[in-house]
């Protein structure tokens, strides 16, 4: 390891702590690694550029954003949680579970933790405020422990920066996805189920079973996004950069023209939004393939690699210790950082050791989201307190168990690779055996 890489380190986690956007900490890192080490810095830009113009798959980042933000700025949302109300309301904490659900399917359209949180969460945190039966911490902290499911089920922009990574199939990594979504939303579901039993919460008011049909063809055009946007990717008609940009344009279709729900001010203010979201995650991206290259220059990964083969360790003691590092960095980084900065220095000791990248990259997804949620730094509680209002103290009180949830999902789906890699399989993918 060389002075300059040294200075790097340093030179990033200082501008980090002084409060650095990471972007630029990462940017400003790589330069005075390159003048150290007497490189030009013009490597700097030419990395950049083919690491954002070789790479039509990142494409996806934004096209995923655009539809995140069309469907919260029309009546998608509530036309889904109209739906989810009808559908499990009526069980005794029925509006939490509502909340659940809808998680799950909003996650089949737009692959941001922060956009499920943002959007349809702050409706129904304020339908469960409002029926008097729930807390408004406990109402925020279910929120924010379902909005960790959106990236998981696909679509999912971490997945799509993990493949940037590590080469691994996307259409795969969607794939691998669905079932740790679904089994992460039972826990959520068992748990609540357990808090408004011991708690004694009341049932909550539904619709009759005979507004479902109705509230089902409301819902219908929304409902059949995520159908659409797996068929074409798994049908073989689009790839997942096309796939986002079907999305896209089918939410605006819907929101538009058929609910007429966005107007063309609304729509502007949408596309600023995305561009603003796109620019911050493109930073990113760039300080990441700069670092990624000085990274492979010192030949970090290979050393890694080696001390941890000469150490025998072992896959599942490698898979152990990488959750709880990335558990712990995703107190203090978001998923974006941590996928393009951390992970690929994962990637070569994963390969040595016979650790299946799909398997590991939806592992990596899931601890970044738990991450979101963890106290006292979790983004996703900062989100809701800026869009809500509620106290960080109430949510960090009464996310502990849900947490629980989440973090025992993630334990069995470690312990057995099969609930990943089940899925994969049936549409071909062959599986590295460990």
């Amino acid at each position: 390891m060389s002075l300059a890489f040294i200075l790097c380190i340093g030179t990033m986690f200082l501008l980090a702590a002084i409060g650095a956007p990471i972007a630029y900490s990462i940017i400003c890192a790589a330069v005075v690694y390159l003048f150290t080490a007497g490189q030009d810095l013009g490597i700097a830009g030419e990395q950049i550029i083919y690491g954002l113009y070789d790479s039509f798959v990142l494409l996806a980042v934004p096209l995923f954003i655009v539809a995140a933000n069309i469907m919260n700025a029309g009546t998608i949302s509530e036309r889904l949680l109209q739906f989810c109300v009808v559908l499990v309301g009526r069980l005794k904490g029925g509006l939490g579970h509502v909340n659940i659900i809808s998680s799950l399917i909003f996650s089949g359209m737009s692959g941001s933790a922060v956009a499920d949180a943002a959007g349809i969460g702050k409706v129904i945190i304020g339908m469960m405020v409002k029926s008097g039966h729930y807390t408004a911490g406990y109402a925020a902290a279910i929120t924010a422990a379902s909005a960790t499911i959106g990236p998981i089920i696909p679509p999912s922009i971490p997945m799509v920066l993990y493949a940037l990574v590590s080469d691994a199939s996307i259409g795969f990594l969607f794939l691998g996805g669905v079932l740790p979504g679904l089994l992460m939303g039972v826990m959520l579901m068992i748990m609540n189920a357990v808090i408004c039993h011991r708690r004694g919460f009341a049932a909550d008011a539904a619709p009759p079973w005979s507004e479902l049909p109705k509230a089902t063809v409301r819902a219908f055009p929304a409902l059949l996004l995520p159908v659409i946007l797996l068929f074409g990717i798994y049908g073989g008609a689009t790839t997942p950069t096309e796939a986002a940009a079907v999305a896209a344009a089918y939410a605006l279709l819907v929101s538009a023209l058929l609910y007429r729900a966005l107007k063309w001010g609304d729509l502007r203010s949408v596309m600023m939004d995305s561009v603003r979201s796109s620019a911050s995650v493109g930073l990113v991206i760039g300080g990441a393939l700069i670092l990624n290259y000085i990274v492979a220059s010192e030949g970090i990964p290979a050393m890694l690699a080696q001390w941890l083969k000469g150490m025998d360790v072992t896959p599942m003691g490698f898979m152990i210790a990488c959750n709880l590092l990335l558990l712990a960095l995703g107190c203090v980084l978001d998923a974006s950082t941590i996928i393009l900065v951390i992970v690929p220095l994962f990637l070569a000791t994963c390969k040595a050791l016979g650790i299946d990248l799909v398997y590991f990259g939806v592992v990596v997804v899931i601890n970044c989201m738990i991450g979101l949620i963890t106290p006292p730094y979790g983004v996703l509680l900062f989100v809701i307190n800026g869009t809500t209002g509620i106290k960080l103290a109430d949510m960090i009180r009464e996310i502990w168990p849900f947490l629980i949830a989440l973090l025992i999902a993630l334990a069995l789906m470690v312990a057995f690779p099969q609930i990943i890699l089940w899925l994969p399989q049936q549409f071909g993918y062959v599986p590295t055996k460990f």
